[in-house]
């Protein structure tokens, strides 16, 4: 079986889908190697094992509510797709949510993965609560309010402490958002508004294919009353107002993607750059994504634009967002308010591998972080120079699970240093 792109194909000479938390904590009691898989949408062996692959395919239901404290408990296999409307009709929001609604919370939020807004962390800052089954088949509950630290570590787990089975997130009111894109956007203009460009709206996403300085559009999200008033500006920071929908490639129909024009929407129809109800294509990209210090922003997009003659021909767009610090130890974001690089290349993995190596030399200066999902050639000395609390990660891992049962070769090497 091969990831959602098609990229990697997994290694597990079983695969199991549990319904209930019992057969999980059977599964994991008996198994010798085991990990568990979300919607697949990671990009490389995050979620890999040699031996028994445990699908949450069936874990997708809301389990309860929590009014007092403003609370929802979720199946780890739920989609934000599945969630968000729900959420909705219940009066309640998420603070962010990433570009695709089709991935699971579990995984989403155990790679880190992300959004965008200066003053919005990424999605597993919501999780204030979780259970999984560990290592010995039982069932371990951890909280942001009972366990300090070793909630801190576990919440970005990358898979390696136990199934997940579920998570309890923050919520906010529900509210409204409208989008509005603007096309090229000068960099002299990035350079010297950045900070109030990345602010001017909830979330701001830039888009570029590099074949030029501007950025090709910039997509403008902003939190509404749910009636749209303002009057229309037609330039913005020396870029021209689109008056008609646009996909981030170039070319592309943009019917795939959340509504534009400033019309106002529920926040889970605006918030991701792709509609619910569109099933992404598949099979015909790869993704890399690093993420530097918010003060360095400037700086590491001119770095990263240096090689551009190399990144055109391999690269189908690029996004630039902003996301707040967080306090979770394996979070690219870990203790910096930062910003994200992100790749969607053509499916040239030999030349795209090779490419990111140059890419990564470049953003070296600035200290760039890679996204756990995604692809990337760091080596592991370099992720434990970058990663404070790698150590104490890893330490946690051999806590939780002494024998390596969910251990993998992605573990091995980026977190181990072995391999």
């Amino acid at each position: 079986m091969n990831n959602w792109a098609g990229n990697y194909q997994y290694s597990a000479v079983r695969r199991h889908a549990p319904k209930t938390v019992a057969e999980v904590q059977d599964l994991v009691r008996n198994a010798n190697k085991v990990k568990a898989l979300g919607r697949r949408h990671s990009f490389n062996g995050v979620a890999d094992t040699t031996e028994d692959q445990i699908s949450m395919e069936h874990f997708d239901r809301i389990v309860a509510w929590d009014r007092e404290r403003n609370t929802v408990t979720v199946e780890g296999g739920i989609t934000y797709g599945q969630l968000c409307p729900e959420l909705h009709r219940q009066g309640y929001a998420l603070h962010n949510l990433a570009s695709l609604p089709h991935i699971a919370v579990a995984g989403a939020c155990a790679t880190a993965t992300h959004g965008s807004g200066v003053g919005n962390g990424n999605l597993a800052t919501a999780v204030s609560a979780l259970e999984l089954v560990t290592a010995d088949g039982e069932v371990k509950q951890l909280s942001r309010e009972r366990d300090g630290e070793t909630f801190l570590g576990a919440v970005v787990g990358l898979g390696g402490l136990g199934v997940v089975t579920k998570l309890t997130l923050d919520l906010a009111p529900t509210y409204h958002v409208c989008q509005e894109v603007y096309e090229n956007l000068p960099l002299a203009q990035l350079e010297s508004h950045f900070e109030e460009i990345m602010a001017h709206a909830y979330s701001v996403s830039l888009f570029t294919d590099w074949s030029g300085t501007d950025f090709n559009q910039v997509w403008f999200k902003r939190r509404e009353s749910g009636v749209h008033h303002d009057i229309l500006r037609l330039r913005l920071f020396g870029a021209t107002y689109a008056d008609v929908r646009l996909h981030p490639i170039p070319g592309l129909s943009a019917d795939p993607c959340t509504e534009q024009m400033g019309i106002p929407g529920h926040w889970y129809e605006r918030l991701t750059h792709f509609r619910i109800d569109h099933t992404p294509s598949a099979g015909e990209e790869l993704q890399a994504e690093y993420f530097v210090p918010r003060q360095h922003a400037v700086a590491a997009i001119k770095a990263v634009g240096e090689l551009r003659e190399k990144i055109v021909p391999l690269v189908q767009v690029s996004e630039v967002r902003t996301i707040a610090a967080d306090n979770l130890w394996m979070s690219p974001c870990y203790q910096q308010d930062s910003v994200a690089i992100h790749f969607t290349w053509f499916r040239d993995e030999p030349a795209v591998t090779a490419l990111l190596g140059e890419i990564e030399a470049k953003l070296a200066p600035f200290h760039a972080r890679p996204h756990w999902g995604k692809l990337f050639t760091l080596p592991h000395a370099q992720l434990e120079a970058l990663y404070p609390k790698l150590p104490d990660f890893r330490n946690l891992l051999q806590t939780f699970d002494p024998a390596g049962k969910f251990r993998n070769a992605y573990l091995d090497r980026h977190i181990f240093g072995v391999g």
